[in-house]
Order: C-alpha cells, then sequence, then structure tokens
C-alpha cells in the first residue's frame, strides 16, 4: 500500500511522518517534490540551493520511484506530500494507485508558524487551495472523502484519530505509532535543520498550545481565505 498524506507547511505533517516511520511494517518518504518545487519557483526558502542540488528535481523521475517497489522490502510506504508542491503541468495520473488522506490545521496556527521561516507568504503557500481541490478531485473519481484530519484532534486523541485513520486505510493501527525517537531522522530531508527544530524534540504527538502571536494586518486576507476554506475542510474531517 501506498499512503499519500497532503498537507501544508507546519501542519503536524512530519509528526504525523514520524508516527507512521516508527511502524516496522513502513517506509516513509519526506517531501519528495519540494526539490522540484524549488528549482522551478525559485523561492528563497532557507536551503534551498542545498535542497536542489541534494534531492531529485526531476518530478517525473520521482513518481517513477514513488510508484516502483516499496523499499527495503516494506509493505506499506507513506509518503508525506505538501499540497503546494504540486505546479502547474505535472500530471497526476500517477495518484490513482495510491490511498489518499489530508492533514489540516487552524490557520492561525499555520500562518504564525510559518511566518517564522518565510516573512510574505501567500494563500497558495499555505496549501489550503491545493488541498481542497486534491479532496475534490478524489471525491469526484472515487464517490468517496478521504480522510481528513485536523491537527488539533490528532493532538487531542492521537490514539482514537490514528486508529480512525488506519482502519479508513485498511491497515492495523499498532502502539508503536504513539511514539518514535527525538532528533532528526534518516528519512528526513536535508531541509530537516532548518526546518523541523522543534518536532526533534518531540517523543509523540504533544498537546495542543494556543498560539498568541499577532499577525501583520497585511496578512488578513491570507487568513480569511485559509479560513473559508480550512472551516469547508474541517466539516469533512473524521474524528474519534
Amino acid at each position: 500500500m501506498r499512503i499519500a498524506m497532503w498537507s501544508g507547511p507546519r501542519n503536524l505533517s512530519t509528526a504525523m511522518m514520524r508516527s507512521f516511520g516508527n511502524r516496522p511494517d513502513s517506509f516513509v518518504t519526506d517531501e519528495p517534490f519540494y526539490s522540484h518545487y524549488l528549482k522551478v519557483t525559485q523561492l528563497p526558502h532557507p536551503g534551498a540551493a542545498e535542497v536542489v542540488k541534494t534531492h531529485e528535481s526531476d518530478w517525473r523521475k520521482v513518481v517513477g520511484w514513488l510508484t516502483g517497489p516499496i523499499p527495503e522490502g516494506k509493505t506499506i510506504w507513506y509518503q508525506k506530500h505538501m499540497a503546494h508542491h504540486l505546479l502547474p503541468g505535472m500530471d497526476c495520473d500517477w495518484m490513482k494507485n495510491l490511498s489518499h488522506a489530508f492533514l489540516i490545521r487552524d490557520p492561525h496556527d499555520v500562518v504564525a508558524s510559518l511566518t517564522e521561516f518565510i516573512a510574505h507568504p501567500t494563500l497558495r503557500d499555505t496549501g489550503f487551495p491545493q488541498q481542497e481541490s486534491l479532496v475534490e478531485s478524489i471525491r469526484s473519481s472515487t464517490g468517496k472523502i478521504p480522510p481528513i484530519i485536523d491537527s488539533r484532534d490528532l493532538q487531542s486523541n492521537p490514539r482514537a484519530v490514528l486508529s480512525k485513520l488506519c482502519d479508513m486505510l485498511g491497515i492495523p493501527f499498532l502502539e508503536e505509532m504513539l511514539s518514535w525517537k527525538p532528533g532528526i531522522h534518516p528519512t528526513d530531508g536535508c531541509w530537516a535543520k532548518h526546518w523541523y527544530s522543534k518536532v526533534a524534540l518531540t517523543t509523540g504527538f504533544n498537546p495542543h498550545k494556543e498560539k498568541s502571536i499577532p499577525q501583520p494586518m497585511e496578512l488578513e486576507p491570507i487568513l480569511v481565505g485559509c479560513k473559508e476554506i480550512y472551516q469547508r475542510l474541517y466539516k469533512l474531517r473524521i474524528t474519534a
């Protein structure tokens, strides 16, 4: 089984990858289209040049790898994807043989965290529009709503939410998914040293903490746009 987990930045996506990475039956991949995304957009993300140099930047070769044999003899391939890494012109036919799930987070928390790395993010940088488009595409082609997880639900009751997710994906829930070793992991992309300082300190899903960081007025239109999409996706989420 190949599981594509579509997230936006700062959505607890690395913690979720840690969870699946601790399963003995799973191989995990960290944002395989990030190098292509940076090469095409030329965005000044932290460590961008190193990312493009170190990781495959041809999306077609990445797709060939993602749909090929599962590495290390595992039976599950968990693929952590950023929805905004799917750029115009990228063929999406390869997705039809994957199981898809989505991870969302309150826009205020997303933007507050994202602005620590990107000074002036756009709506597309949050991944919300792309997530909604993917959900609608999957619902249209399959007649079913793919699993959508809200990060706060996950933090509040990880065992129950992960159990429900696994049930919907048709795989067993394993206790190993609730904890992991701290630090940077070998499966992390080379960008981990820039983006993963907080998750590197964790050994499990930490309880939610309210963020009280005021946002600049110029970000208000982005927050409004994010919130509209988030509320529509939130209504479709799975619950414990």
